[in-house]
């Protein structure tokens, strides 16, 4: 008699992966109020968990959250290690260290220059 659960081994979704990379804030204000909500409305665009931890802090921030990263007060030449864990970690890594390496795309917008 079987119970109706699958007992074939399933293999670990091939996009379900965990990383982490570190980058510099160099925007001049840091992540004031625009910067943090284009950072979290980025990583919410992903199906993954991503957490930010601050100048080597061993707290970790969930990256997602608007208050914790305006509550995290990140000041130009800030480091910010980003992980991610789950479907598409890499592609997040990748597109939000790329984001704060691009300022924000704060000079597109308001016609500034860098």
């Amino acid at each position: 008699m079987t119970s109706g659960l699958l007992s074939e081994k399933q293999e670990p979704h091939p996009l379900h992966v965990n990383c982490q990379t570190e980058v510099e804030v160099k925007h001049g204000v840091g992540l004031h109020a625009r910067p943090s909500v284009t950072f979290t409305r980025l990583a919410k665009s992903f199906p993954c968990s991503i957490e930010i931890a601050v100048n080597g802090s061993d707290v970790w921030l969930n990256g997602k959250s608007i208050i914790k990263i305006m509550g995290a007060k990140i000041r130009k030449g800030s480091i910010l290690r980003i992980r991610a864990d789950g479907i598409l970690a890499e592609e997040a890594i990748r597109a939000l260290k790329e984001l704060i390496e691009r300022n924000f795309d704060e000079e597109k917008k308001h016609g500034r220059t860098a």
